[in-house]
């Protein structure tokens, strides 16, 4: 029997004048966390609020969601947390999907969850400045769960149809925390900090979750602005930061006049979300002192699933091993496992696997067989465990009969210094089937130059892996965690713009060159 709160209430209890979490400028420490958050439970209990019961959070990367969150859980709630700048329509369907029966939000970011609460008839709390909550009735000890028990649902973005609900367990979550202890080694001088949603499984477990568990401090930047990060790592003297690639990129071209001595506390840059160029993981070592260790996982793992061990050399391109009590698995799509270093797609088994899909039983079916979750990511192991995220299965991109994996042609196009981000999708072509493309953002003042563009490819790609079809906008589609969102392309302005920027191809099916 335990609960997501317990390790804040202990804390609180061991080193009450701790400072727990800051932002803004703010400091509160783990005494006065515990009581906000034993004061919100109380409230709960008393609403009615039963173990098990879902509820509701919208709220930004702030001290109040914090101190909700954990009152929630404190109570026995079921989480469930959603971007604050999600419309009524998509709130709306995961408050019925789930049968909340409380919704939570932030004052600032209320207007569209009291809209959906109002219309169901349901209960709605709006949530002010922690220093304006009554601490005076608390719960006294968060309450007991049983280990597989739901603490949490975390709706899946629907690149497929409808958002489905990863349910997390308690001891999936603790999981998590035992995983991180093997790993991360947290100590009393840490200080952890970071930028990410805390309503994404991301910043909420990884980061918040796992900074609190071990007594760390944790900073909170809300909104992400990369001269502001920068700033919060030097004056909170951060020990461990987090991010997603579009922030580290975005970071670097913020840096200025930053040098390596600026951080010298910084030891460990920990990013997920998606693969890593190789050119911003060399150029923030350079700039920040500190090389960044990469690490997977999907919501459906709480969160992770491998990362680089900190006493050995992170491979480019790598996302590290399995941590502690994961397997992975590559495996061919009959779902037998391949060699070290082939292509298959990677399989997840161990406690931090979801329970399944939240009353859906056939995506839940579709997706665990026999302990093992089917990621729907393609990957390579290599001789030492360590793992490469190909790309996502759907996201492969097969021209003329050849697999072209959007990623490494990425990897090559970040290499180019006018190159600021870049997404590479597979576009209908009536003679290959599929046509690679590239959505490019370019540094301020550079002249976009699709043949400049396909020539520094081609020095460095086979043939039939160089893009086609250029378009150069001013910000990619990017979700709540700054995840570049390739479903949100629009490919057939791709295709439009073929006559514009698309050579002769030399590449096609009986073009065998490597």
């Amino acid at each position: 029997m335990s609960n997501v709160a317990d390790a804040l209430f202990e804390h609180a209890r061991a080193r009450p004048d701790r400072v727990a979490v800051r932002a803004a400028g703010r400091e509160t420490t783990f005494g006065t966390l515990r009581d906000a958050a034993a004061a919100f439970a109380k409230r709960v209990v008393e609403a009615g609020i039963s173990p098990g019961d879902r509820v509701l959070l919208v709220a930004p990367t702030i001290p109040e969601f914090v101190a909700a969150y954990y009152g929630l859980h404190a109570a026995g709630a079921t989480v469930i947390t959603m971007n604050v700048m999600a419309p009524a329509r998509e709130l709306g369907y995961v408050v019925d999907d789930a049968g909340v029966g409380l919704v939570v939000a932030w004052q600032d970011t209320a207007e569209a969850a009291e809209a959906v609460a109002g219309e169901r008839g349901l209960p709605f709390w709006r949530i002010g400045p922690l220093e304006d909550w009554d601490t005076s009735d608390q719960l006294d000890a968060p309450v007991d769960l049983p280990d597989d028990a739901t603490a949490l649902i975390i709706y899946t973005s629907g690149t497929t149809g409808r958002p489905k609900g990863a349910e997390l367990a308690v001891s999936g979550i603790a999981a998590i925390v035992d995983a991180a202890e093997h790993v991360i080694e947290f100590s009393d001088e840490d200080r952890s900090g970071t930028a990410l949603p805390l309503f994404h499984v991301f910043g909420q477990i990884m980061v918040m979750h796992l900074a609190l568990s071990f007594g760390t401090p944790v900073s909170l930047l809300h909104p992400f602005h990369p001269r502001t990060f920068v700033e919060m790592i030097r004056d909170d003297e951060l020990t461990v930061v987090s991010g997603v690639p579009t922030m580290w990129i975005a970071m670097l071209h913020a840096a200025g006049d930053a040098k390596p001595e600026d951080f010298a506390r910084l030891r460990l840059a920990s990013s997920g979300g998606a693969s890593l160029p190789a050119e911003v993981i060399r150029a923030f070592e350079e700039r920040f002192g500190t090389r960044i260790r990469e690490g997977y996982g999907l919501s459906e793992t709480c969160g992770w699933a491998t990362f680089a061990p900190l006493d050995t050399e992170p491979k480019v391109g790598a996302v590290g091993r399995a941590v502690h009590n994961v397997e992975i698995e590559v495996r061919d799509l009959d779902g037998n496992a391949v060699p070290a270093g082939e292509v298959g797609e990677v399989w997840i088994r161990g406690p931090i696997v979801m329970k399944g899909y939240w009353n859906n039983p056939e995506a839940t079916a579709a997706v665990l067989q026999d302990g093992w979750l089917r990621t729907g990511d393609l990957g390579i192991l290599d001789e030492d465990g360590d793992l490469r995220i190909v790309d996502r299965l759907k996201d492969l991109v097969i021209r003329g009969g050849y697999n072209v994996y959007p990623s490494e042609v990425e990897e090559v196009l970040y290499e180019h210094p006018d190159v600021v981000e870049a997404a590479v999708v597979g576009v209908a072509d009536p003679t290959y089937g599929e046509e690679v493309a590239a959505v490019i953002v370019l540094r301020e003042g550079a002249v976009p130059d699709p043949e400049a563009l396909r020539a520094w490819a081609k020095e460095r790609l086979s043939a039939y892996k160089v893009p086609r079809l250029f378009q150069f906008v001013d910000v990619l589609p990017k979700g709540p965690s700054g995840k570049i969102l390739k479903r949100a392309i629009d490919r057939a302005a791709l295709s439009d713009a073929a006559p514009q920027n698309a050579t002769p191809s030399d590449a096609g099916p009986q073009d065998r060159r490597r």
